[in-house]
């Protein structure tokens, strides 16, 4: 236990949802519920145990490897996963994580539905948009969504929550803003013309989440800027 660590991460918790309340607050917006996720892909199992004891109750991982202690140790965490996934891999994602932000290929949705099934759980899901339109990014392009969420609606085990956009890493925020505005549009979309209640909106990282929740986020993935420890750049 490294209560020193402990101490760091509950100040900044406490400073990070003051101003997620300020934000809100400022656009209109107090009640909306957002759901901080703690990108935890840097550190290890006993780093993690201290943001949990320190108040943090979601954490997500972008990769099997690096995830697999943390969540087979600390079970009572909402685990997310936030990165690209290998269908081989599916099966050991729908075993011990909450929720998985990033589907976006119906063949995906097929393998963690059929495996959410077998170990009796539902897996909260969201589809993954390329709002930024770079290549190098995963995600389904705009102009399809509406089809992969018409094809996912079907699978039992699975739960569409909502959508999640990664914007350009950029320090234009006329740019970032017009990306997260862009995922709402559609989100909004989707419900009218499809009728899929569609609640979460996962946009929003260390470097652009104030933009994020000015324009819909519900859930933020939050790294460095909350687990960074003491002589570990992350």
């Amino acid at each position: 236990m490294d209560e020193r660590y402990q101490l760091q991460v509950r100040d900044r918790l406490a400073k990070m949802q003051l101003e997620i309340q300020q934000i809100l607050g400022a656009v209109g917006d107090p009640g909306r519920n957002v759901r901080l996720v703690a990108v935890t892909k840097y550190i290890g199992v006993d780093e993690v145990r201290d943001l949990e004891q320190a108040g943090i109750t979601d954490a997500g991982e972008n990769r099997w490897q690096v995830a697999r202690a943390k969540v087979v140790e600390l079970p009572q965490l909402h685990w997310h996963f936030i990165g690209p996934i290998q269908r081989n891999k599916a099966r050991h994602i729908a075993r011990h994580f909450k929720w998985v932000h990033s589907v976006d290929r119906w063949e995906l949705a097929e393998d963690l539905s059929k495996y959410a099934q077998e170990f009796g759980n539902t897996l909260n899901v969201m589809l993954q948009v390329n709002i930024s339109g770079e290549a190098q990014k995963s995600g389904v392009m705009p102009e399809d969504v509406a089809s992969l969420l018409t094809d996912c609606t079907e699978f039992r085990g699975i739960a569409i929550k909502g959508l999640m956009g990664i914007a350009t890493n950029t320090d234009n925020d006329d740019q970032l803003r017009q990306e997260f505005r862009l995922l709402r549009a559609l989100r909004d979309d989707l419900q009218n013309r499809i009728g899929v209640h569609l609640p979460e909106l996962s946009m929003g990282m260390s470097e652009d989440y104030p933009i994020a929740l000015e324009e819909g986020a519900t859930m933020i993935r939050i790294g460095r800027k909350l687990v960074l420890k003491e002589g570990l750049a992350l």
